[in-house]
């Protein structure tokens, strides 16, 4: 009977998620915050500025919510230690240690850095609802969330390379976008 209820109490544990969170080296990855189209962020520029802050890849996919084409951008197949940092507002994204390849043709990561890294904004463009990924100092598109990613989290943070800054390990942060 003992026996019986530690193999059920065993694989409840094996099936609930919070025991395989524990079983992730004790780290937890809490969800970003959630936005929308009418939140303020700290960073405010013209367009004018942006234009002359971003080169014109960076513009179309930060300002204008573009997307690179699969498999083209320079992050996809790029497996350096170091950091991700934002080319809108030069803030810290991705850390390479939550980097891992999707096959999609973008680069991907498991969990931002930080939770408030990044903002989730409900995107139901093209008749389908997704999770936009912004920037949270500028509101800048970086991408979408997926819930198709690897453990511990489970999430695809699908960004685009143009959108990105990488500093290798032990680098200074970027102080240009360009």
């Amino acid at each position: 009977m003992q026996k019986t209820f530690l193999l059920l109490v065993t694989v409840f544990c094996l099936l609930n998620t919070h025991c395989g969170q524990a079983q992730s080296k004790g780290k937890r990855f809490p969800e970003p915050p959630i936005a929308d189209k009418k939140t303020t962020y700290s960073m405010q520029l013209s367009d004018a500025e942006w234009r002359q802050r971003l080169t014109p890849a960076q513009y179309n996919i930060l300002r204008e919510e573009g997307t690179e084409q699969a498999f083209t951008g320079k992050y996809d197949h790029f497996y350096q230690k170091g950091t991700y940092y934002s080319a809108a507002s030069l803030q810290p994204l991705f850390s390479s240690e939550t980097k891992f390849n999707s096959g999609t043709g973008w680069p991907s990561f498991y969990a931002p850095i930080t939770p408030d890294a990044v903002k989730l904004i409900r995107d139901n463009s093209f008749g389908m609802t997704r999770w936009e990924v912004v920037d949270s100092k500028s509101g800048s598109h970086l991408g979408h969330v997926f819930d198709d990613g690897p453990a511990p989290t489970g999430k695809r943070y699908c960004m685009n390379s143009d959108a990105l800054i990488f500093v290798p390990e032990g680098g200074k942060p970027p102080v240009s976008s360009k």
